[in-house]
Order: C-alpha cells, then structure tokens, then sequence
C-alpha cells in the first residue's frame, strides 16, 4: 500500500539575465528563486490499484514519483510504501518497485540488450531461475527476442520503451510507476503496450501508478485519477464520475442547406461557416431531442451528427476550472 501524508517539497533554483556579462557577474553574485514543487499532498493506493497521475507540465508529478522511489527527500511529511519509507531504506525499497522514465533510460547506450539486462540483475541480486523465468516471460509478451543482442543505441523508441518496461520487471515488483511511457511511440506499440501491463496488474495483482498527458492512456489502463496543480492535489475520484459530471455536455454538428438553424437556451454556437454549424449543448438545460427538433424546424438539415466531449477536453475543462 502507498500512504502519503502532508508531503512538501521545494527546491531552490539559481536564475540569471542572458549574456556573457550576467554570466561573469553570477560566478560571484547569484540570484535564486524558491519554487514550491509540492504542499501538503496526500493520498492513498491500495494493493493492485491501477491510478492515473494527472496535471500540467510542472504540476509535481515526476517531484511525487521521485519521492516515492527514495530519490528524493521531501521538506516535511510522511511517506510510506509496503510499510518502509522509500529514502531511508532505499535498498530494500527499490527491490519491490520498478520505475519506467519514458525520457530516462536505465539501458546503457552502446552494449547489447541482454548485458544491460544481466547487469540490471546483479544490481537487485534476483536468483537466476527468477531472472531466467522472467526474461523469458517479458521477452515473448514484448516481443523482445530478436532484438536483445541488439545495442540500445540501433533500437527504434518503441522497441527501447518495451526493453526499458521489461528492465523494470525483471526483478518482479510489486509497484510500477510509469512516468511517460508511452511518449513517441507508434499506435501499435501504445496499444500493445497497454495490453501488456493490464494483463501484469490481472495476472500479478501490480499496483500501477500511471502519469502520463495521453488520456487515452488513462482511459485504457485506470479507473481512478489524482489531478495536480501547482504543487496540490485538486482531485481524487473514479475517471467515470468524471465522465458522468461531464455527460451533460455534447456537440453538435449540423449541415444544412438554405436557412441557418435557430438557437435556443442552452445550445451554444462555436462555428458556422458554409452551410456547416458547431454547436455546444447543455444536456442538462435542453435534450438531444429537442435541440434536434428546434434545429429542424424551418431548415432543410441535409446531415447531423452527435458526440460527447472527449477525455481530453475533460481534462481541459478540469485544469480551466482549477486555473492551473
């Protein structure tokens, strides 16, 4: 179980003017600036839980994950994980959790797969009949076979990102935070991998802590979100009441031919050009069906189509509606 309490974090950061003289001045005088990464977060994810961590660039979700492996050591606060506190007994933390940076890589660049992978066994002292059980269990899963005598340096970035998951794996963890994964790969491979690691948390019962700016991901792989925004926790609920609180709101796509449609309450125009007209509809102020028929009335509607608001345009409504 993941239990955080109260958790602060905030770094100081050196800032200067452009300039070779502004350079020179600040080898002896430096101005710095105190940032707030985190305030006060807390939160709790129980065993075998798949969670989406969500916010702005900036937000503190790489600041949370960092805290959460031992990396760093917040200002104030309580953390813990399966019962330890990650930075004060990183080492045997680190033997139950396996962390994937989608702009990191934990292979080194210029030896094959495999070595990077034999390493990384030495490294969290796994037994061989485990390490051997479980490359070939990732392997064939993530297609990794023809390319583990492969230097990391030569392998496209969907086949790197599926090496990187399988390295984090090896050891079996029971948490697997994922920050970026799926960043630049092609849709095969976000799909496959997406695949892959519900089947992990179904079959092993992994906790996933998933952040990541593709919602498609989240709605793939989670059924609870934690927002965050400058530093704080904004919102911690199932993605589908989300979906529900936003279900009121539809767009409307009309064609028609001759007179312009007529509006009414709760129906909004967002575009109107060429015989085509973009409409926003409050669910909760008007139906579908008697936009529809106020639409229809007096002009010839030669097409019409209905959707709900995405999950991106969710997420963008949230992060308006918090001002972050």
């Amino acid at each position: 179980m993941i239990i955080l309490e109260n958790i602060s974090k905030s770094f100081r950061v050196a800032k200067r003017q452009a300039g070779f003289n502004n350079a020179f001045k600040a080898l002896f005088s430096r101005e710095y600036e105190h940032i707030q990464a985190l305030e006060d977060i807390s939160f709790t994810i129980k065993d075998g839980e798949m969670v989406g961590y969500i916010g702005p660039n900036g937000a503190g979700k790489s600041t949370t994950i960092k805290i959460m492996c031992g990396v760093l050591t917040p200002d104030s606060g309580i953390c813990k994980i399966n019962g330890r506190t990650p930075w004060q007994s990183r080492i045997s933390h680190v033997r139950e959790i396996g962390v994937v940076f989608g702009q990191r890589s934990q292979l080194w660049w210029d030896v094959p797969v495999i070595d990077s992978f034999e390493l990384i066994k030495d490294i969290y002292k796994t037994d061989q009949a485990t390490y051997k059980r479980n490359l070939d269990e990732l392997s064939g899963l993530l297609e990794l076979t023809e390319i583990l005598k492969t230097p990391a340096r030569s392998l496209s970035l969907g086949q790197r990102m599926r090496c990187e998951i399988a390295a984090s794996l090896l050891h079996s963890p029971k948490i697997l935070f994922l920050d970026e994964p799926t960043i630049g790969l092609d849709a095969p491979s976000k799909l496959a991998l997406r695949q892959f690691i519900k089947d992990l948390n179904l079959k092993n019962g992994t906790t996933v802590l998933l952040t990541t700016h593709d919602m498609q991901d989240i709605e793939a792989l989670t059924e609870r979100i934690l927002l965050i925004g400058k530093g704080k926790i904004l919102l911690d609920g199932s993605l589908n009441e989300l979906k529900k609180r936003s279900a009121a709101h539809k767009t409307l796509i009309v064609e028609y031919i001759g007179k312009v449609p007529e509006i009414c309450e709760g129906m909004n125009i967002i575009e109107d050009k060429n015989g085509r007209i973009v409409i926003a509809l409050d669910n909760s102020i008007i139906s579908v069906t008697d936009a529809i028929s106020k639409l229809s009335a007096g002009t010839n509607i030669s097409d019409l189509s209905i959707s709900s608001i995405t999950a991106e345009e969710m997420v963008a409504a949230l992060y308006k509606e918090y001002s972050i």
